[in-house]
């Protein structure tokens, strides 16, 4: 048997290339790119949609790779839309949602505040993909974030953390390999099912009142594992499959946020239930 020193290195290797897996495959765009109509602070919200709507990102994602997709897609449909970073690490540009959780919550909870102000609503709505599907929920719950927001809606959501198809299992016969993952990239040890941090944040019930969940997974979701691990239990929750909404869509956990417009759609129709309109494979022209 190996020395386990010899063997740590890999195993993280292997750890963080299964978790560049959320990288949106725009990696050469800067996150202080143009945006394309959203990030607007002279943006009004109109009566049809009266909140503004806060994209989230995923671990490794930024502010703007994660979003050339829904970000437009939403803007083309009236509403104001913004972004934010989150999570940075001290020397790592592009890729952010590292740090931990709770301290990227708080950006959240500021950058919320912010848009609020711009905008003047009372309410805004959030949309993450990934840890940006659940970090939020430690703002709702324990930064006083359900009074600021109507709506959350995860797009495959780390919400009960991700086993990696079985990878974090190996942890424990690496001694030491738990303790560089949390000192070298916090979220990512954050994210491990049955972490302090995923405990602590779904201890007493997943949600808050006064806030309406929707959750939106994959099964061929790779990267959050098991996918029903996504769903989230308590009032005001809907939890879906895409392929029950199309059954040939293969849509994985970078393609549903980054591309899937039959996403795009549920998404809408999450943000704006009075107005929704049944999801199905043809969405993808809508």
């Amino acid at each position: 048997m190996l020395p386990w020193r010899r063997t740590l290195g890999p195993l993280l290797a292997l750890l963080l290339t299964a978790a560049v897996a959320l990288l949106p495959a725009t990696t050469a765009h800067a996150a202080g790119a143009p945006d394309s109509g959203w990030n607007d602070y002279s943006c009004k919200p109109s009566a049809a949609h009266p909140r503004p709507v806060v994209l989230v990102h995923g671990t490794f994602g930024n502010s703007v790779d994660n979003w050339l997709g829904l970000a437009p897609y939403l803007t083309h449909r009236g509403y104001c839309v913004f972004s934010l970073d989150y999570g940075r690490l001290a020397g790592v540009p592009l890729f952010h949602g590292l740090g931990p959780i709770d301290e990227s919550a708080r950006q959240l909870d500021a950058f919320v505040d912010k848009v609020l102000a711009a905008t003047g609503a009372a309410k805004a709505d959030l949309v993450g993909h990934s840890q940006g599907g659940m970090m939020p929920r430690h703002y709702l719950k324990f930064l006083g974030g359900a009074a600021e927001v109507n709506a959350l809606v995860g797009i495959a959501p780390s919400n009960h953390g991700t086993t990696l198809a079985g990878l974090t299992r190996l942890l424990p016969y690496f001694p030491g390999a738990g303790d560089l993952l949390n000192e070298a990239t916090p979220a990512l040890a954050q994210q491990i099912a049955g972490s302090d941090f995923l405990t602590r944040l779904n201890a007493g019930g997943d949600t808050v009142p006064g806030v309406r969940y929707t959750v939106i997974a994959t099964r061929y979701d790779q990267v959050v594992t098991p996918y029903r691990s996504q769903y989230l239990s308590g009032p005001n929750v809907r939890n879906v499959l895409l392929q029950d909404l199309c059954p040939v869509d293969l849509s994985e956990h970078l393609a549903i946020a980054l591309t899937d417009r039959i996403v795009f759609h549920e998404v809408a129709n999450a943000l704006d239930p009075s107005r929704a309109r049944p999801t199905t494979c043809a969405s993808v022209f809508g």
